[in-house]
């Protein structure tokens, strides 16, 4: 059986209904599991991971995405992460023997839809973009909402799919095919934002950091702390507890601890077996000694 995960970011971390009408909307699609959903005031977001058979979850995502058009308004938000939709971002990743190529096809008959019927522009991104300078989300979303609000979605910014204007409350989104990586947070005792920027500089890719990690330094009010915000794009070279460590490093020329850490959606179960062969020194653990994969495999044998 083919799967994929899919996992949609909204521009909305604070509205209780909102949250709960988009998330509610995934759950209705058969074949489509909510594994995860994720609400953050201060970066005022709201992430949820989906998995299942592919034309499933991109009836979800479309189905969360629909909601989303309808009751977020970019024009009235404001959060500490970059948006440019009120759906801002739909990847799909492809899980087991699911090809790439799955991904990139589902990817594009949804951002179809999505622009026909939601009446959003749609920039294709990573594999499933249309375009090399198109691969990175970095360079797709750009100055966000407010940027595209100024210029005409001509040339360079003419989507994808959709109309050739911006849709005035939800702005565009972005969607592609990837594979997997983390979203992962570490917490600073100190509610100083500019030793947190100073940090992410340190150590995110385009300053000279760590290889496929972008990050970004962040006040979260609601929690009186900064945060060092990252996204690791290759887990399988750069795992977390190398993030981590980096991250308690560079805090630590400034006399700040790291208080904790925090994911945000899944992970594989190989990221936290690396941070154990780590911390503990099992450098020989093997997934097969995970003993509730051992009663997982056993349960699908009977």
């Amino acid at each position: 059986m083919e799967l994929v995960q899919c996992v949609p970011n909204f521009s909305e971390g604070r509205d209780p209904a909102v949250i709960d009408a988009i998330v509610a909307a995934a759950r209705t699609v058969p074949g489509v599991r909510v594994i995860d959903h994720s609400a953050d005031p201060d970066h005022h977001r709201l992430v949820v991971t989906l998995i299942g058979v592919p034309e499933a979850v991109a009836a979800a995502a479309f189905a969360t995405a629909a909601v989303a058009v309808e009751r977020i308004d970019l024009t009235r938000h404001a959060g500490q992460h970059p948006r440019m939709g009120a759906v801002d971002v739909i990847p799909f990743t492809p899980l087991g023997e699911t090809s790439m190529e799955t991904c990139v096809q589902i990817a594009r008959r949804l951002g179809a839809r999505i622009g026909g019927e939601l009446g959003v522009p749609v920039y294709f991104y990573e594999e499933a973009a249309t375009r090399p300078e198109r691969r990175s989300l970095a360079h797709v979303r750009g100055g966000g909402f407010e940027a595209l609000r100024r210029s005409p979605l001509q040339h360079e910014r003419a989507p994808d799919a959709g109309p050739s204007t911006l849709h005035p409350t939800a702005g565009a989104v972005a969607i592609g095919a990837r594979l997997p990586i983390l979203a992962y947070n570490v917490n600073l005792a100190t509610n100083d934002v500019e030793i947190a920027r100073a940090i992410a500089r340190r150590i995110r890719e385009r300053d000279g950091g760590l290889v496929g990690v972008r990050a970004l330094g962040i006040a979260l009010p609601s929690r009186g702390h900064a945060q060092v915000t990252t996204t690791i794009t290759q887990p399988w070279r750069v795992p977390l507890h190398r993030v981590f460590e980096q991250v308690r490093l560079e805090a630590s020329r400034y006399g700040v601890a790291v208080t904790g850490s925090e994911l945000v959606g899944a992970l594989r179960l190989e990221d936290l077996l690396e941070v154990a062969r780590f911390y503990l020194g099992l450098h020989d653990l093997a997934a097969h000694q995970v003993l509730d994969l051992a009663i997982a495999a056993t349960e699908a044998a009977e």
